[in-house]
């Protein structure tokens, strides 16, 4: 992955001043991930250009080093290594830090002027967003283009690949630049390495100080920064809101003062804060995130999240079903897992995943190599996959397949129906999926956007009907359909399940 930083104009050799890089002389760092390489293709009075290099190990990835949570074969099989990702934005603060606080010493006056500057990233991941690309840096002032490709020039059939060669070029201060690239790529790459936290909404609004308050597509780079949590899209934009009620306030006063009017001036504080209630409520509402007054309704969604809702809908089919005996496919970190041991009902419990690191982590959370803990051999986990016929796989009362299937090659989906509904046959499956018709609910998602990078598919409502009947009725089960999750009128809600009963039991 390659960012090149260009500037032209007068003495651009100073640009090595301004990133603390010297242009004659290559530098090497060293990074939890790779090393990162900067150098200087050119140096001239009137033109530099200074590059930074990843240089991503993905056996370190593989390995669990950082970033490896996809689990099975996507630690080995990526394109991590490859492309312009949160693994560069994490680069740009390390090599380019002191560059991004604006501090350049005898070179200060420099540091502070706009100059002509152009940057360039390399194989930027870029799937379903395209046209956001203008409409996220144009506001900025920079001018945008770009260089697409054909997935491959055999099957042009295929259309263009997810990634672009970026080029922004404006009239910018150094460290400008650096900050929207630090935060805008991340928003580009959907499969960050790091893990997002409230520290992550603390950098974006220290980093984004300056420009995002005000930048039209706002609520599509802070969802998209972090990641589609909820409750830290919902925090980002509680201290927007509150910035923006500040600085109206501010303004306010300082007018009545000018005026002379102390009454304007109060009722200027009591509409300034009006508007700013009224645009965190629009804000809010686009996002699709509602909270009352109160705040009672976030802590409601905060204490039972659309995970926790999915887990509680699949607990209760299979508690309502006198299952005594489940296997959790695809049990990832053991979520459900660690559910079912807290009832008694299910005296036998196993979880597989086609993840070894997955099912580590697991096993740890699950505490089973304790003493005492697994001594009835009630839990077991084991290392399989679900396209592939394992006797393991069969003796349960019921199966549970969370938000597995769409991570199935369209392909291998015959290869997943036999294995689960003809050879493990269990009396009862209890399957979810996302709804793709929910996903328009999701500002941060557009156009063809999925819900995860690793998605191969998301199905509508009608799509996941037509497939579980057809399947049902092929291997002998019934099937009846919910939905789970906040319910939208018109789309339905975010999460699909179908339950499928084995007839006569045969």
């Amino acid at each position: 992955m390659l960012l090149t930083i260009t500037y032209t104009g007068k003495d651009t050799e100073n640009l090595g001043y301004l990133l603390y890089k010297n242009p004659y002389r290559p530098q090497v760092f060293e990074l939890n991930y790779g090393k990162a390489y900067v150098f200087y293709p050119e140096v001239s009075g009137e033109r530099t250009t200074a590059a930074l290099l990843l240089d991503i190990d993905p056996i370190d990835l593989a390995r669990g080093k950082v970033g490896s949570s996809g689990g099975g074969l996507f630690d080995y099989v990526n394109d991590r290594p490859y492309v312009s990702s949160s693994f560069m934005s994490t680069a740009i603060s390390k090599v380019y830090g002191t560059a991004m606080t604006g501090r350049a010493d005898a070179h200060q006056e420099l540091s502070d002027s706009p100059l002509d500057l152009e940057a360039t990233i390399t194989m930027l991941p870029c799937r379903g967003a395209r046209d956001k690309l203008e409409t996220v840096f144009e506001p900025l002032g920079y001018s945008v283009s770009y260089e697409s490709f054909i997935l491959d020039e055999a099957f042009p059939s295929w259309g263009e690949s997810s990634y672009v060669n970026l080029t922004i070029s404006g009239n910018i201060r150094l460290r400008d630049l650096l900050k929207h690239l630090f935060v805008l790529i991340p928003v580009f790459d959907r499969q960050k390495h790091y893990w997002i936290g409230s520290d992550e909404v603390e950098k974006l609004l220290r980093l984004g100080e300056d420009w995002l308050p005000d930048h039209p597509e706002k609520e599509y780079i802070t969802g998209r920064y972090l990641n589609r949590r909820r409750s830290l899209v919902n925090m980002a934009f509680e201290r927007l809101a509150a910035s923006d009620e500040a600085d109206s306030t501010a303004d306010d006063e300082m007018d009545g003062a000018a005026d002379g009017e102390q009454d304007g001036a109060a009722d200027g504080e009591q509409d300034g804060a009006a508007d700013g209630e009224t645009n965190d409520a629009a804000g809010t509402e686009n996002l699709n995130f509602e909270a009352d007054e109160s705040g009672e309704t976030a802590e409601r969604e905060k204490k039972m999240s659309l995970k926790d809702q999915r887990l509680g809908s699949v607990i209760a089919a299979l508690k309502n079903s006198n299952a005594k005996s489940v296997i959790d496919f695809g049990c990832g970190e053991g979520s459900l897992l660690r559910l079912l041991v807290k009832e008694r009902q299910f005296t036998k419990i196993a979880g597989m995943d086609v993840s070894a690191a997955a099912l580590e982590r697991a096993n740890s959370k699950l505490k089973l190599n304790r003493v005492g803990v697994n001594e009835d051999g009630r839990v077991e986990l084991f290392h399989s996959s679900l396209t592939y016929k394992d006797a393991r796989f069969s003796g349960y009362d019921a199966a549970c397949v969370i938000e597995v299937i769409e991570h199935l090659d369209a392909p291998r989906l015959n290869a997943f129906e036999r294995v689960l509904f003809e050879f493990a046959r269990p009396p009862l499956i209890v399957l979810t999926t996302p709804n793709k018709e929910y996903n328009t609910n999701y500002a941060f998602l557009h156009d063809d956007d999925m819900r995860h990078g690793d998605h191969r598919f998301e199905w509508t409502r009608a799509e996941f009907r037509e497939w579980a009947a057809k399947t049902a009725d092929r291997f002998g089960y019934t099937v009846q359909f919910s939905e789970v999750g906040e319910t939208d009128e018109t789309h339905g809600a975010p999460t699909q399940q179908g339950v499928f009963r084995l007839e006569n039991n045969k």
